[in-house]
């Protein structure tokens, strides 16, 4: 039974570095080597001579290129390849339908959270959606520390006493205006981009501040040819200008891929379900009203509820298909349309055709007639139009959009019936459009600068309008709320209240619980997941060794048990799923029995089965072990039995893994039992924590 060493794959998150050389190495073999590092451990490593002569002339040796950079960014780059050892602990008493729910929220830096779904999650997120601190100069408490990132985070969230790192990293203080931003951003955006499908997107928000740098940082890290556009977003009203008003900010959009993109049609709009019921009722009600009769009745409508229409308010004619507006579709786009008559059915004389010709051929033209779907002006001077019915409309996303910024906090205000209880959270209905347009079924959104949680709430709603299973992952540092501080003050009396620790991260969850009541309260449940899981980043659960503390007979009584004494065998199951890069770690289907008076997990394919109990009695063995093969020949998928399948080279399958707890054996015989008669049943990869 092999020990999970510190410098085991299962001790750490993906490491990106070793990917890299991978890739290289299937291009380039001959440019990779195999040498023993100070700890005997064997790696792959690039010989560069060798690499320039394959690349022949091709190699960028010029110190005047193209390209942001800034003091730091060698660094950044280093510490986003750097494997994260911590874990993230399950905490269901905080969470709200734990066996069910598929929705996540974590709580931790953002860097650190990133690092450990690597494993399980790269490659499975459909849209990311960020609103990173704008680098106003107070407003992010994320301060790097390259040598114990996990260390500082918890200095930062008072889990561990300070040694003088502020709460805020102010820029007037450290003298570098955008260095620590950009250094906070890069990292995180370069394991971001892992994380979606090739037909995945990024948006982010920022203000006028940072959005040149942040344009050049995505250029770099998602490539030029990815920048899908950049949404302004007009929200607010500057009543003190200094020169220029400003009351916009952005949201730039980037794609894994642009070329696996398919064109995005918003069939959920909530305003053309609104207008549509409206209608429906309308005629139901009063079914011998005339067209044009119902016609005045919509206008009305429309008329008295303009303000939620917003952009189909011009859909006011009603005919037997429903209701409809003119569109100016026949006009060809460019010189050279088609030329042919169209008669007048009143005048009988010919329409004045489009200046540039129509854009169908005659043939289509008059199908068109046929089916009623052409409007005809008073006379032939009016140019035709085509009729375009609301029930066939698909929004699209504007490069501009108007909603008011104060939207956010009245929502929250409403909520949870406390005035400011945050700082400038997004309004639901801006993140409702851009998840709308981007995801369906049961896509998974990431929102890892999460704030109040707009972006669940956002998601729940287009769940709930168009019975989607879509998920999220919310990550959000739990930053310490300070009740002397005016901005902070309403946040942290109201969590007083409640008697609830003064972190942001329980508005946040907060939010979700009341969100969830406010939804099943406006019409009949269509949002099948109403939960969330939380989970909390921390150290690993495993206490490594450390050889540069001096080695006395009381510190080796300590480190008999390598587990840290407050963890928990779900503790250790799901630091296990991360590590070992289990599909969707932490929601994972996870299974238990009970052999030999000893709980045992097992994911259900039977990828992993982990007996962490602290005591295994030599009279356990026999019992435990046989469960145990038992149970897997259950759980394991039968071998294909098609052979008339085509042939092709089958996915690289990793055997299942056995996990026990190192000092739970009571002696090394019951160890060996063990593990020979696992192996002497195919099970051969048998580990030990």
């Amino acid at each position: 039974m092999e020990p999970i060493a510190v410098h085991d794959p299962l001790s750490q998150s993906a490491d990106l570095t070793a990917e890299n050389i991978e890739h290289l190495r299937e291009l380039f073999p001959q440019a990779v080597t195999e040498d023993a590092g100070p700890n005997g451990v064997v790696s792959r490593r690039i010989d560069f001579d060798v690499l320039r002569e394959l690349l022949g002339g091709e190699l960028a040796t010029d110190d005047e290129k193209y390209g942001l950079n800034w003091h730091g960014k060698r660094a950044a780059r280093r510490l986003a390849l750097t494997p994260s050892t911590g874990t993230l602990r399950p905490a269901p008493e905080e969470s709200v339908d734990w066996d069910t729910t598929q929705n996540l929220m974590i709580e931790g830096d953002n860097l650190e959270v990133l690092k450990l779904l690597q494993k399980s999650y790269a490659g499975k997120i459909k849209m990311i959606y960020i609103d990173p601190p704008y680098n106003t100069g107070k407003d992010f408490v994320y301060k790097d520390d390259f040598r114990d990132s996990i260390g500082n985070y918890q200095r930062i969230t008072g889990q561990r006493d300070s040694s003088g790192i502020a709460i805020s990293s102010e820029r007037e203080s450290s003298g570098r205006l955008h260095t620590d931003w950009l250094n906070m951003m890069y990292c995180r955006l370069m394991l971001a981009r892992n994380l979606l499908v090739d037909h995945g997107v990024i948006f982010i928000s920022i203000d006028e501040g940072e959005v040149a740098n942040l344009l050049e940082l995505c250029n770099e890290v998602f490539g030029e040819e990815n920048d899908l556009g950049t949404l302004v977003w007009k929200g607010s009203t500057d009543n003190n200008p200094t020169q220029i008003a400003i009351e916009h900010e952005y949201i730039l959009c980037f794609a894994r891929s642009a070329e696996a993109q398919a064109p995005w049609k918003d069939e959920t709009d909530e305003s053309k379900r609104i207008l549509l019921d409206a209608f429906e009722k309308m005629r139901s009600n009063a079914p011998l009203l005339t067209h044009e009769e119902l016609q005045q009745q919509i206008r009305e409508y429309i008329k008295a509820n303009r303000a939620t229409l917003a952009s189909i308010t011009h859909y006011d004619r009603v005919d037997a298909e429903g209701l409809y507006t003119g569109s100016r579709k026949v006009h060809n786009p460019k010189p050279g349309g088609y030329k042919y008559d169209v008669w007048h059915p009143v005048t009988g004389k010919v329409c004045t055709p489009p200046v540039n010709g129509y854009r169908f051929p005659e043939t289509r033209m008059k199908e068109l007639l046929k089916a009623g779907r052409v409007i005809f002006g008073e006379d032939e001077d009016q140019i035709i139009q085509l009729k375009q019915y609301l029930s066939e409309y698909e929004g699209k996303l504007s490069s501009v959009i108007n909603l008011d910024s104060r939207t956010g906090a009245n929502e929250l205000n409403k909520l949870f019936g406390v005035q400011k209880i945050f700082s400038n959270p997004k309004p639901e209905a801006l993140l409702f459009r851009l998840f709308g347009f981007v995801t369906t079924d049961d896509d998974i959104a990431l929102d890892f600068f999460a704030g109040s949680g707009s972006s669940a709430q956002a998601i729940r709603r287009l769940n709930h309008l168009d019975g989607g299973s879509r998920r999220f992952i919310l990550v959000q540092i739990p930053e310490v709320l300070d009740p002397k501080k005016s901005e902070h003050k309403p946040g942290a009396k109201f969590l007083e209240s409640l008697g609830k620790p003064l972190h942001i991260t329980e508005l946040t969850k907060e939010r979700l619980r009341r969100s969830s009541e406010l939804v099943v309260s406006e019409g009949p449940k269509r949002v099948h997941d109403l939960g969330f899981r939380v989970f909390k980043l921390d150290t690993t659960s495993i206490r490594p060794w450390d050889p540069t503390l001096p080695v006395n007979e009381q510190r080796l009584l300590g480190e008999v048990d390598n587990i840290l004494p407050e963890r928990t065998e779900h503790d250790l199951l799901y630091e296990l799923l991360l590590k070992r890069g289990i599909y969707y770690a932490l929601t994972a289907p996870i299974v238990e029995r009970t052999f030999a008076g000893r709980q045992v997990f097992a994911v259900s394919t039977g990828d992993l089965i982990a007996c962490l109990a602290p005591r295994i009695e030599t009279a356990d063995v026999e019992p435990l072990a046989h469960g145990i093969v038992a149970w897997h020949k259950e759980l394991a998928p039968p071998p294909a039995s098609d052979l008339t399948a085509p042939l092709e080279k089958p996915a690289k399958v990793q055997p299942p893994l056995v996990v026990f707890r190192d000092t739970a054996f009571v002696d090394d015989v019951a160890k060996s039992n063990l593990t020979e008669i696992l192996k002497q049943h195919g099970l051969t990869d048998v580990r030990s924590l």
